[in-house]
């Protein structure tokens, strides 16, 4: 289990439902309003339900999530899926962030299942992130998991802590790269992934 992609995994750890839904009460009687009218009832609950599920990343491992579904390959040109989706929470504010993933590497012998590079984007977005470090961790796994000669991640992301407070800029989006092996290096290659992905466009299309 290599330490940058697992770390946050513990698979002991039991998720307290109980306990997230009494700290949520406490979250919502902070605010001013009556935790007993009829459509606040069960919302601590749900809640600390929607939290689990949406912190459900914590408690996976990338070998687990790969679950061996890595083959032998004589292809050694670009791999490439687009418009993966993700959400995830910024462990700023724990507002969302959303967006697509765009994942190419260059094989060297082996080929990783397509479904596994959604759910490797899915493991490390259902964390509190930053959207700088879940582009990183994905290109880390990739790498790990295939030895392959280059792999390049880039994502784009609409982000509620700038929409929604602060400087409420609401057709703002952030891409983030992270270039590893060949693609450090080979400005061809470089430049194949990035004019075979889409352009940027502006939140809410």
């Amino acid at each position: 289990m290599c330490q940058h992609c697992n770390s946050h995994a513990t698979s002991a750890f039991s998720f307290d439902v109980e306990a997230t839904a009494q700290n949520y009460a406490n979250i919502i009687s902070a605010s001013g309003e009556n935790l007993s009218r009829e459509g606040l009832l069960d919302t601590p609950m749900r809640a600390a339900k929607a939290f689990r599920d949406l912190t459900a990343g914590y408690h996976q491992d990338l070998h687990t999530v790969a679950n061996d579904a890595i083959f032998a390959s004589d292809n050694a040109d670009l791999v490439l899926v687009q418009n993966i989706e993700f959400y995830s929470l910024c462990e700023h504010h724990i507002l969302p962030f959303f967006g697509v993933a765009h994942i190419g590497y260059l094989p060297n012998g082996k080929v990783l299942g397509l479904s596994k590079l959604a759910r490797i984007v899915d493991m490390y977005a259902k964390r509190l992130q930053i959207q700088e470090n879940l582009t990183k961790q994905v290109a880390q796994a990739i790498h790990e998991l295939t030895d392959c000669r280059g792999v390049a991640v880039v994502m784009d992301a609409s982000h509620m802590c700038m929409m929604m407070r602060g400087v409420g800029k609401q057709q703002s989006t952030t891409r983030t790269t992270c270039m590893l092996g060949v693609y450090e290096t080979d400005n061809q290659a470089r430049n194949e992934f990035l004019s075979a992905i889409p352009k940027r466009v502006p939140a809410f299309g």
